[in-house]
């Protein structure tokens, strides 16, 4: 077999690869000497059919099993033999021509066809402990607990049926039909249905119509959906509900002791105390993350300059665009609404993509150099989770799916794979923690970028926070979910660059 490279140029390569039609020929009567004592064919006995009979009626078919046996293993051992890497599977072009295609599986042409690939590029070693972030940390008041604690217990509450006019804190149990343009729409309807007044669970105005309600009463309400309305069916429009009340009760006495802690499942309220300050620390805790994985990952950015190979940007970039433009035909939106052009969103979404692929990359090299690994138990774990999020009926189906399918496999392992080397980073560089409030914590961080950015003199605000917050969630391209267009002030921002 020959090789020559006829093309480098950057990280492209182009290799030509030749097989001799005498090598193709020695693989042929391999093949068929192992077939030989194999195969029965009438008028033979066992093993002894001659191999020109053999190659007669089994040639062709056997040389095309040599030809991709050949294809198959030439791109691993080249790239071997050539100490490349390459970013995705190569592409192979051959001979369209049947002619010739049927002189190569006759055995009487060389096999000829070339192999297109991009390498993984070279990725430079770095000082990592000179990257420094502030982790932002709020420290959780025994106030907050307190509040959280008494909504939790809340759902405990005792309540008591009362005669006369329903008032703010009341529950109100009552049956409702919605309508728009005096037609019922779906999901509009319920029976015994239980709202606490003043708790905000139902859409601006409704609850405000239901105060002074009596048990027994019937009326009728008028409310519109809010224009961002999850249901964009009736995002914005008018809608009456139909309302029968059939109970109003006023709250019993709130105490949180052991009393309510059991009936909560709880052994006492100072365990119920400690799971409700646990679960408010991981939350802020999470945000905290976040955000300190996006200014290490701003770091990383900015640290390592390298030209991303260009098929993996095109990957990218196009599962970027279909969740884009998927959000928007959700959204019943266009470009333009969100005050931004086709041109610029495909302009601020390439460079995300190129920054997505070069970190992934960068993530990937730290991540094999520091011999991180994602166990058999941790990734059994992840598919756990992942399959309990669907309907029960269909767990099986998609377990057998992802343990017989290892490209689904991989997206499970490279978030928990990208989360493991970011934990090693975290141990490498230099953290400082800064204690801020709640609200500085929730910070946007577009808006703080802007609002620096707007102090800095003649000098315009840009959208780095808008391409690091997709950023964050995780640069190597596992399939986060993607804004669904960016803002025309937004749209000349650099992407986190």
């Amino acid at each position: 077999m020959q090789v020559t490279e006829t093309l480098n140029t950057g990280l492209k390569r182009q290799i030509k690869v030749t097989v001799p039609a005498k090598d193709l020929e020695a693989k042929l009567v391999e093949r068929l000497s192992a077939a030989k004592d194999k195969v029965r064919i009438n008028g033979f006995r066992p093993g002894k059919v001659p191999l020109q009979h053999l190659r007669k009626v089994y040639g062709k078919s056997f040389m095309a099993e040599v030809v991709n046996e050949i294809l198959s293993d030439s791109a691993r051992s080249i790239l071997a033999d050539r100490g490349e890497k390459a970013a995705m599977q190569p592409e192979v072009s051959m001979t369209e021509d049947e002619k010739e295609a049927e002189k190569i599986l006759a055995g009487n042409a060389d096999f000829e066809f070339s192999l297109d690939y991009e390498v993984l590029p070279p990725i430079e070693e770095k000082d990592l402990s000179a990257i420094s972030i502030t982790r932002l940390v709020y420290d959780v008041p025994s106030e907050e607990v307190e509040e959280q604690v008494e909504r939790v217990a809340d759902s405990a509450r005792s309540w008591e049926s009362k005669k006369g006019k329903a008032e703010k804190g009341d529950k109100v149990t009552f049956d409702y039909l919605g309508k728009i343009d005096g037609v019922p729409f779906e999901g509009g309807a319920a029976d015994d249905a239980d709202l606490v007044l003043g708790s905000n669970q139902f859409i601006p105005g409704f609850e405000d119509q239901l105060v002074g309600v009596k048990a027994g009463d019937e009326t009728t309400i008028t409310v519109t959906f809010p224009e961002e309305y999850a249901a964009a069916h009736l995002a914005g429009k008018e809608a009456t509900f139909d309302i029968k009340a059939k109970d109003v009760a006023k709250p019993g006495k709130l105490e949180i002791n052991d009393e309510i802690a059991k009936q909560l499942g709880l052994e006492s309220a100072e365990k119920l105390r400690e799971i409700v300050r646990g679960q408010i620390e991981s939350q802020y805790g999470t945000v905290t993350r976040q955000k300190a994985k996006r200014q290490l990952l701003d770091a990383l950015d900015e640290a390592y300059k390298f030209e991303a190979p260009s098929k993996l940007v095109e990957a990218e970039f196009n599962n970027i665009w279909a969740q884009v433009n998927a959000d928007l035909a959700q959204a019943g939106r266009t470009f333009e609404d969100e005050e931004t052009t086709e041109l610029e969103a495909r302009a601020e979404y390439q460079r995300l993509a190129e920054r997505r692929v070069r970190l992934g990359l960068v993530l990937a090299d730290i991540g094999e150099k520091a011999s991180v690994q994602v166990s058999d138990d941790e990734l059994q774990r992840a598919l756990f989770e992942q399959i309990r999020r669907i309907p029960q009926s269909q767990q099986q189906q998609v377990y057998e799916y992802y343990r017989s399918n290892p490209g689904a496999l991989a997206s499970i392992r490279a978030p928990l794979f990208e989360e493991k080397v970011v934990d090693h980073l975290l141990g490498v560089i230099s953290v400082a923690d800064q204690k801020v409030s709640k609200d500085e914590l929730l910070a946007d961080d577009e808006a703080e970028t802007e609002t620096k950015e707007a102090k800095k003199p003649a000098k315009k605000a840009t959208s780095k926070a808008k391409a690091a917050d997709a950023a964050e969630r995780g640069e190597a391209g596992e399939g986060e979910k993607k804004k669904a267009a960016p803002k025309k002030k937004a749209a000349k921002g650099d992407a986190g660059e």
